[in-house]
């Protein structure tokens, strides 16, 4: 039986209504979960600020202490006996929603900044040693995402805040001149918290309120290969796993009429999901002494994520376990960038991306109202000294817009995002 959240406001008397919102509050939350704070369509491809200049490009060209995400093979190719780099982005997202038929209603996110950030330090022994030691502290997925409380769509989604720290230590090994390789451990924490609303009304006409918060955690690896035949020309490969995402001990709080309560007990629920590897597969070439280009082609297999399982510690008549559809797809990034030295002291870099949605119709949400995605991408580089160096980036993102109609929730519409997001770091080599 599918209805629509009108139809369940004309049923907040039936005792199957109480257990389908909350059946769809926690599917809601824990599909966001997974497709944006560990690995989803909504991806923060942010992680470093020379890359991000240039359309995020990096496997197959060597730049800085970034290599730890990008390539951890190119790390043993860094001339540096130590470095250190502090990074963070601003992302300042819109999205507009627009009703289906008569397309009358609108409405907008509630504006806000997310704030990415990295960390990437190297050290190697001694200048002649072949290995390199590194550890990276970046954020790769999540964001917030804020709806008015009183949107039409407020009974999917009001609120949701996500965040995520990813870990790497990290080792390269310099084979000979020409090849290097590198793997790194990937321990990944996260915490997520949402709100959203429940179609029954009390005394006064206030909706009732769902609330959730959870904790996820899991385990990964990134290895890479980096080839660099001669000068100009450098060729990298690298694989990041699927994570094993666990959230054990999630809670679920609700707000509504007394009446109603015993269909919207406290619980807690556990999920696990392998989420997406990614293949990436570079090239760099130095066209001349002050021009470096780069492409970079990034395979994600989405396909992994075919569905959501959910446990709930307390299972009643009207609360049984969930098994909901997602049914993602494999998708690719392709990415170009260029770099070219002004002067001794400055750099500067352009980029571009196209971004394919992983997302099918019929499984469009408001939580991750993703879309094809264009890029464009800029960047500088001062040289403070010879040791010291601030870098900054500028990314502007176009997502097409999408019309869909969730076949689970029958909620539909046509999305449009986009966003801005400057970002800068210093690097301090020694």
């Amino acid at each position: 039986m599918i209805l629509s959240h009108k139809n369940l406001i004309s049923l907040y008397k039936i005792p199957y209504f109480a257990s389908m919102n909350k059946f769809r509050i926690l599917t809601a939350a824990l599909s966001f979960l997974t497709t944006t704070v560990l690995a989803g369509g909504f991806q923060v491809n942010l992680q470093g600020q020379k890359q991000t200049g240039m359309g995020h490009t990096g496997t197959g060209l060597l730049l800085d202490n970034s290599s730890i995400f990008f390539n951890p093979g190119a790390v043993s190719f860094l001339d540096s006996l130590r470095g250190i780099s502090l990074g963070a982005s601003f992302i300042l997202p819109r999205t507009t929603y627009l009703e289906p038929y008569p397309g009358n209603y609108t409405a907008n996110i509630v504006k806000h900044t997310g704030t990415p950030f990295t960390v990437y330090a190297v050290w190697k022994f001694k200048k002649t040693a072949k290995w390199n030691a590194g550890l990276g502290i970046y954020t790769p997925f999540g964001s917030k995402v804020q709806w008015p409380d009183n949107w039409k769509g407020q009974f999917l989604i009001r609120e949701i805040d996500l965040k995520t720290i990813f870990i790497q230590p990290t080792l390269s090994l310099k084979l000979n001149d020409k090849i290097g390789i590198g793997a790194g451990f990937i321990y990944a924490t996260g915490g997520f918290s949402l709100r959203k609303g429940i179609p029954i009304q009390d005394t006064l006409g206030n909706y009732g309120e769902g609330n959730l918060h959870g904790k996820a955690s899991g385990y990964g690896f990134n290895a890479g290969i980096y080839f660099k035949p001669n000068d100009k020309l450098s060729i990298g490969i690298d694989y990041r796993s699927q994570v094993a995402v666990k959230v054990n001990g999630g809670t679920a709080e609700f707000n509504v009429p007394s009446s109603v309560e015993k269909y919207f007990p406290e619980t807690t629920f556990s999920t696990q999901l392998n989420l997406p590897q990614t293949i990436s597969i570079g090239v760099g070439y130095a066209a001349t002494s002050k021009l470096k280009l780069a492409l970079d082609i990034n395979y994600v297999g989405w396909k992994s994520y075919d569905s959501l399982i959910i446990d709930f510690e307390d299972n009643t008549d009207k609360l049984a376990d969930i098994h909901s559809p997602r049914m993602y797809q494999n998708s690719f990034i392709y990415r170009i960038g260029a770099q070219y030295d002004l002067k001794e002291k400055w750099t500067v870099r352009l980029g571009a991306y196209y971004d394919s949605s992983p997302v099918q119709a019929g499984y469009l949400t408001p939580e991750t109202p993703d879309a094809d995605k264009i890029g464009v991408t800029a960047g500088v580089s001062f040289h403070v000294t010879k040791m010291i160096h601030v870098d900054a980036s500028l990314l502007y993102i176009e997502g097409m817009k999408r019309t869909d109609t969730n076949l689970e929730t029958q909620f539909g519409g046509t999305f449009k995002s986009k966003a801005v997001v400057p970002g800068i770091s210093l690097e301090w080599n020694f």
